[in-house]
């Protein structure tokens, strides 16, 4: 159950400063929902927890009678966005500088935590819309999101945001929320960068980093990683206990020391001062192992992250661990497969064999047949069963949005990278099973992506250098005919056979209608209606229904009977109205002889297809031969996949249709409607009903 947040501001614009605040902080266990008291006209205030911006938008909320005394709720303490300040610090010292917002109150401290930040060499004065006097020979203007504020004498402003969440506000809402533990590191490690790049920017001597380790001490200490902060010729300005307890180092202070001198290890040193930051390092000191990785926190100064190999795993574990509470897991197992007929029987006793082995397997079946019931139940009936099990379904995201959700990102990779990365779905599935749903729709350019994964087992994220090993078994699944997409060349082959090492094709219903009373009896006692009664009548008409829906058309068609019945039997007057069914609306029942067949004239299976690639061609449907074919299921023109390609090769000679590779698919021609024109028939489906 996702904790739900309400977050309060005075403006929209500080709404989503804060909201984008807390969102490198939150996941997905969290849903958090803003709101501006200038911008939105009515609220309600549910939130598990509520977080309101500051003094005046909670007394605004009480007059409001918005908020009561059993609300779990947060006044934040803001102060200025450190991100914004390096502009400020080039204006020449002793400027005058106005600083620019709507309460008096608000000027004033902020004006004090910037100088308490060690902003000293501008000359601050308070402006707010109500000021007795004021200095019109002042250039310079700072507002914290304010610019309406700024009085127009201002020739320059600098803009430093609206104010965000300080440090311990930020901690008594993770606390609040029960992950302060959990977070702690990320937290700490995110105010060590910001705190050490403004402090560095200020610093101008060997004392000032002295101070600014003072500063940071207590925080970066409770960190379980061993931290080091230096320039590029390896003086020290920063280094924490557990850097120290690494390196078995007596030496009381490291701070404005060289890396040179108390580190021996010169493969280590190599790595730390040279500029490539792609790859870690391993570390292997008093017989225990170590990953180090550095980051440049500005253009002179690096952060290396010392890190215990075996906390690394255990965090990898307790992150498994963690993607199967939040629903990463195999939902169903082949016992709740409902069949006994021949058909389903085999092709379960197919899927278990498979699920033994490690191959990667393609599932093949109609929509709603059943495709991710069968994932789940081999991934729970696989040596994988413990570990987490992903669904994707290509057909329902985006290409650009796939990409970074199989292979993660790496911070600004493209406009709205996550601070830090993703990892993607091939990484969280580590040890697992990833379900890839409706492969058939995936593009050319990652299938060629895919094809590696499934190679060399590796991962790269998006805008990223580093490889990743991955552990993880594919399934996939699709209702389209892959070796024809192969030979139009629209897939690749070489996935395709990766694809189908273990191949499981899912019947129809409508092959295995002795599993109908199974099915009804499941799905009435899914509803709580196993006590209803089925008229024969009802039966009979189920059962001589072919549900092109499958298994998801008698669910609806059950479910909607039961909310229409008198809850004691389902009668035929529940029975829905034909336009309700699948293959009424979307392929005719029983095609109508359009003409007599006489010398010259074309034949009713050449004029249904005819009527059908016209139809497709007036609504702008792809059309090919898996669809015709489908169309012609069950009338009396039925013709498989490859009988449907003969046929239309012959059409295609006479030059009534054109077949074309790609989205054009099969076209009907000017000759092909004037074959229709002859006959009289305007091209329309007629259905008998």
């Amino acid at each position: 159950m996702r904790k739900k947040i309400d977050l309060v501001a005075g403006s929209i614009q500080t709404k989503e400063a804060l909201i984008a605040q807390l969102n490198e902080y939150l996941d997905e266990r969290f849903e958090i929902t803003g709101y501006a008291i200038d911008g939105d006209d009515f609220f309600d205030l549910d939130g598990d927890l509520v977080i309101l911006s500051s003094e005046f938008v909670y007394e605004e909320l009480r007059q409001l009678n918005r908020i009561n005394d059993a609300m779990e709720m947060i006044i934040a303490r803001r102060t200025i966005n450190s991100d914004y300040l390096d502009p400020i610090l080039e204006i020449k010292d002793q400027t005058k500088v106005y600083f620019v917002n709507e309460l008096p109150d608000i000027v004033y401290d902020v004006i004090e935590q910037i100088k308490d930040i060690g902003i000293h060499h501008l000359q601050w004065l308070p402006y707010y819309p109500d000021i007795d006097q004021k200095d019109t020979s002042i250039k310079i203007a700072v507002t914290p999101g304010e610019r309406k504020l700024v009085p127009d004498f201002i020739e320059e402003i600098y803009d430093i945001g609206p104010r965000i969440m300080d440090f311990t506000t930020i901690t008594k809402i993770l606390n609040k929320l029960d992950i302060l533990d959990e977070k702690a590191g990320q937290f700490s490690l995110r105010y060590l960068q910001k705190t050490t790049h403004i402090a560095q920017r200020l610093a101008e001597s060997k004392q000032k980093i002295l101070m600014l380790n003072q500063h940071l001490e207590s925080v970066i200490d409770g960190l379980s990683d061993g931290l080091l902060v230096f320039d590029k010729k390896g003086l020290i300005s920063v280094s924490n206990e557990n850097f120290k307890k690494i390196l078995n180092s007596s030496m009381k202070l490291h701070v404005g020391r060289n890396l040179n001198e108390i580190l021996k290890n010169h493969e280590l040193l190599t790595y730390l001062l040279t500029d490539e930051f792609k790859d870690d390092y391993l570390l292997i000191m008093n017989q225990k192992e170590f990953t180090v990785s550095k980051m440049a926190i500005n253009s002179s100064s690096v952060l290396a992250r010392f890190r215990s190999v075996k906390e690394t795993i255990d965090e990898t574990e307790r992150l498994k661990r963690e993607l199967i509470k939040k629903g990463y897991y195999a939902k169903y197992t082949f016992d709740e497969i409902i069949g006994k007929s021949n058909e389903m029987v085999h092709v379960k006793n197919v899927a278990k064999r498979l699920a033994s082995s490690e191959l990667t397997i393609l599932i093949y079946g109609e929509s709603g047949t059943g495709k991710e019931l069968f994932a789940s139940s081999i991934h729970n009936d696989s040596i994988r069963k413990t570990g987490p099990f992903l669904a994707v379904n290509f057909s329902a995201l985006s290409d650009d949005l796939i990409e970074s959700e199989l292979f993660g990102y790496e911070e600004g990779a493209f406009t709205g990278a996550k601070k830090g990365g993703k990892a993607g779905l091939f990484e969280q599935a580590d040890g697992g099973t990833i379900f890839l749903d409706e492969i058939g729709d995936i593009s050319m350019k990652l299938q060629a992506r895919l094809l590696r994964v499934l190679q060399e087992k590796e991962v790269m994220r998006v805008g990223g250098t580093a490889i990743k090993t991955i552990d993880v078994r594919v399934i996939a699944a699709t209702n389209k005919n892959l070796q024809d997409k192969v030979i139009n060349g629209e897939f690749r082959e070489d996935l395709y056979h990766r694809l189908k090492m273990g191949f499981i094709k899912l019947p129809p219903l409508r092959n295995r209608k002795s599993d109908l009373p199974d099915l009804i009896y499941y799905l009435l006692k899914e509803q709580g209606a196993e006590g209803i009664t089925i008229e024969p009548v009802v039966l009979d008409k189920l059962y001589h229904y072919n549900w092109y829906g499958n298994v998801r058309e008698l669910r609806n068609t059950i479910e909607y009977m039961i909310a229409v019945s008198d809850r004691k039997a389902l009668k035929l007057t529940d029975f829905p109205d034909s336009d309700f069914f699948d293959y009424e609306t979307t392929f005719p029942h029983t095609i109508q002889p359009c003409v007599k067949v006489e010398n010259g004239q074309v034949s009713p299976l050449n004029q249904f297809i005819l009527q059908r690639v016209l139809y497709y061609n007036q609504n702008d449907i792809l059309c090919g031969r898996d669809r015709l074919s489908r169309d012609s299921a069950n009338t009396h023109y039925e013709l498989s996949e490859n009988q449907m390609r003969t046929r239309l090769r012959k059409m295609a000679e006479k030059g009534w249709i054109a077949l074309n590779k790609g989205k054009k698919g099969t076209v009907i021609t000017e000759k092909g409607i004037g074959v229709l024109m002859a006959n009289n028939i305007n091209g329309e489906v007629m259905v008998d009903h």
